[in-house]
């Protein structure tokens, strides 16, 4: 089993690469190879059986892609993007590397005639947008409204084409907002959503840009993790005609996520958080849905988290 991750020095890759790792196999076959690519060198675990190569490099340039399929992947997780604000700001960067990257993955596997390839892609609830009803399913029309989430609904629409051809066996994740997000603020739209909490967490102050009844559909990191090996591991036949499926979070408003926060730390955590409005993050904030109709991903063995206690239970701990 030879696994290529893109974006694998990111967030997700890594503890994707830990968790595969952690599994020694996938799809029924032990890992032996994985291929880390990202503009930094990502770093690679110790594992005595499994081959690491990891390499930096900008996907966006000519011929980036030969040397990562030409070794024949049989997995491919594809999480390197430019996130939502940066792509506002740029639309030429976010299309260089959201959707042309895409499609030169997708032609790469088809000039190497990778049919059995496993292609997973994280798209986003960024894809929605518009006028939308109370509760969105799978099918809901995608009427993006941001440059970010029009360039991943591309995507999806070239590796659904692609997959009907049988030129790759794509499969797309829909990630709700993921919280909470170790680390320092990025350049996301939605990375207030965790430094609302981390921050106070952790002693610090933190903004929140959008209003207190923002309502957001929000995973944490853990169920992600599992939800990505689960994508590689799903029966194609059983995605159906088109290959884009929203995975199981809950919803919250921001009133309610800070409600949790003072139940865990208390009174003073909840003060650490000013709200100072960013109407361009209100902007794109205000364009994703909040509530969703998961059947699909239910029925293909998808888990979200039971509460959002435990996702911030969860944060804890790992902190420990």
């Amino acid at each position: 089993m030879h696994i290529l991750i893109t974006g694998a020095a990111g967030f997700l890759g890594q503890r994707l690469v830990h968790r595969l790792v952690a599994r020694g196999e996938l799809c029924g076959q032990p890992i032996t190879c994985v291929t880390l690519a990202d503009q930094a060198e990502a770093a690679a675990p110790q594992a005595s059986n499994i081959a690491f190569d990891s390499r930096a490099l900008d996907l966006t340039a000519p011929g980036a892609w030969e040397g990562l399929l030409d070794g024949r992947p049989d997995v491919i997780y594809h999480l390197a993007a430019v996130v939502s604000s940066a792509a506002e700001a740029d639309l030429d960067l976010g299309m260089a590397v959201n959707f042309d990257a895409t499609r030169a993955l997708l032609e790469g596997c088809r000039a190497r005639d990778l049919t059995a390839t496993r292609l997973v892609m994280a798209s986003s609830v960024a894809a929605y947008g518009g006028e939308l009803p109370e509760t969105l399913d799978d099918m809901t029309a995608l009427q993006p409204q941001n440059s970010y989430g029009a360039q991943k609904a591309m995507c999806e629409l070239l590796i659904n084409d692609y997959s009907r051809r049988g030129l790759v066996d794509g499969r797309v994740l829909r990630l709700p907002t993921i919280v909470i997000r170790p680390g320092r603020p990025n350049a996301a739209a939605s990375s207030f959503a965790s430094s609302i909490l981390r921050e106070p967490l952790n002693g610090e102050e933190a903004i929140c840009p959008v209003a207190m009844d923002q309502p957001l559909f929000v995973m944490s990191p853990g169920r992600v993790i599992e939800a990505l090996v689960r994508g590689a591991e799903v029966d194609g036949d059983a995605l159906g005609k088109f290959r884009a499926f929203m995975l199981p979070g809950i919803t919250v408003s921001v009133a309610e996520m800070l409600a949790a926060l003072g139940e865990v730390a208390g009174p003073d955590a909840v003060a650490r958080v000013r709200h100072e409005p960013d109407p361009r993050i209100e902007a794109i904030i205000a364009s994703w849905p909040g509530r969703f109709d998961t059947a699909k991903a239910d029925r293909l063995g998808f888990v979200g988290d039971d509460s959002f206690a435990d996702i911030v239970a969860a944060f804890m701990a790992e902190q420990q």
